[in-house]
């Protein structure tokens, strides 16, 4: 999943960055436009306002109707509009969809606590006896309750503090249930907002929104990938151990010229291996050699059930490939030199990169970081690409009690005097990432032209 650092100017920028901004704008407008739009239904439908208990309760209905409006524009987010992730990147996505879903949290406690308040003082009755009411006696709001309380768990498990401690599978099957959530939460706003008992327009928009949302997810991340998997017949060739820990799959199948000619090296694919214990889950991998007509190659490092599984997958298991996915390509670039800068596993795309991107002999340099020499992934084919590109590679190998941090900004000035000229992707943990970072913008390299590509979930 990929994002370039923000903040650029129109003259600094490439054209894949230039319109990846232009596209980033257009649809925020658009965003903020649906907003401006509820609250005019608001506005439109609210009288004079007396009281107390009058402001409380209209404050709780503003806060439902964009709760309403946010939880469909969060699944459109992270429906796999193959414009929206290959121009703005998954990564970034990923990133808007997260701070919408705090502001949408927010916004349904916010609902739920001044309504019950509200309605409290409107009746004269105690909080729990108003909550009793409304639960159990007004048209659809024990399904939203539910829905409301599936909610909140999704959010507390996506909290950062607890999402680490969870596998990856385990989280994914959770934030599932965010769809069950909307669900469940829906038909109370159609049967208990004044707004849309009384104005079927904005009841019938109120719909095509929901619905439309609904289509989306359909299409891209069901119809589409089945239609894939019935044209492609994907299956395991072949796995091959490259390093401790770290294995190759390689994956064929039919028509792959289709597949390859609308993917780009650098970007990944959600990988489901038709095998018990995999089947459920569709796990980002990035492609580690450029896609061609034989093969599609990933590769990965055992973090968990599903990497650490894939070494006993056996050739002919099928495979369900959704993709291809992000932003993380050579159309990121804007200047003739580049650096490619990986740790560990985070070698996999730019292999791919390393060996495709365009360069003249000498502007591409390669620079690994890994604690042991035996961890380095795919050593003797970068030496062979960078011999064949007139390209350079250097190792940066040893832990830290051993050569000390080696993404300083001296050490890779030292490698590249003129760094501030180069593009660089970057691609590793999420440590690795901030210390390199932070030396790249020591040593004057601005952050537009710093592409990172994240896998954290």
């Amino acid at each position: 999943m990929t994002s370039t650092v923000a903040s650029r100017t129109e003259t600094d920028a490439g054209p894949a960055l230039r319109h990846s901004d232009t596209v980033a704008r257009v649809l925020l407008a658009v965003i903020a436009a649906g907003a401006a739009a509820v609250l005019l239904l608001w506005w439109n439908d609210t009288g004079t306002i007396i009281g107390a208990a009058q402001w409380i309760t209209n404050g709780a209905r503003l806060c439902g109707l964009l709760a309403g409006y946010t939880a469909p524009v969060l699944v459109l987010l992270m429906s796999r509009i193959p414009l929206l992730d290959r121009t703005l990147g998954t990564d970034r996505l990923a990133r808007w969809h997260a701070m919408g879903g705090r502001y949408m949290v927010g916004l349904v406690a916010s609902h739920v606590t001044l309504i019950i308040w509200g309605y409290s003082l409107t009746d004269d009755s105690n909080v729990v006896h108003q909550t009793t009411q409304i639960v159990f006696h007004y048209p659809d709001m024990l399904k939203a309750t539910c829905g409301t309380l599936l909610l909140f768990t999704v959010a507390a498990v996506s909290a950062r503090a607890a999402r680490r401690r969870l596998r990856y599978e385990t989280w994914y099957y959770l934030h599932l249930a965010t769809y069950v959530s909307i669900f469940l939460v829906f038909f109370h706003q159609l049967s208990n907002g004044d707004e849309f008992l009384r104005d079927q327009a904005a009841r019938a928009c109120w719909y095509t929104l929901y619905l439309g949302a609904a289509a989306v997810i359909l299409c891209f991340r069901f119809a589409l990938p089945a239609r894939d998997a019935l044209r492609h017949r994907l299956r395991v060739a072949e796995v091959r151990t490259e390093a401790p820990g770290v294995v190759s799959v390689f994956v064929t199948g039919r028509h792959l010229d289709e597949l390859v000619a609308r993917t780009r090296p650098g970007q990944f694919f959600r990988w489901r291996f038709l095998v018990p214990g995999l089947a459920w889950a569709a796990n980002p991998y990035s492609l580690s050699a450029p896609p061609n007509d034989g093969y599609l190659r990933l590769t990965v490092k055992e973090r968990g059930g599903h990497s650490g599984a894939l070494a006993a997958l056996r050739p002919g298991t099928r495979v369900l490939a959704e993709g291809p996915y992000g932003a993380f390509t050579a159309a990121r670039r804007s200047r003739p030199k580049v650096l490619l800068l990986a740790g560990g596993v985070g070698i996999t795309p730019l292999r791919a990169l390393f060996e495709t991107l365009p360069a003249e002999p000498g502007d591409l340099t390669l620079v690994y970081r890994a604690s042991r020499a035996e961890d380095l992934v795919f050593r003797e084919e970068l030496d062979t690409v960078a011999a064949a590109r007139g390209a350079t590679v250097h190792y940066l190998v040893g832990t830290r009690a051993e050569i000390g941090e080696p993404l300083q900004t001296r050490t890779l000035l030292g490698l590249l005097p003129d760094l501030r000229e180069h593009d660089v992707y970057l691609c590793g943990p999420a440590g690795l990432v901030a210390t390199a970072r932070e030396a790249l913008d020591t040593a004057g390299v601005p952050a537009r032209r710093i592409h990172h590509e994240s896998f954290e979930f």
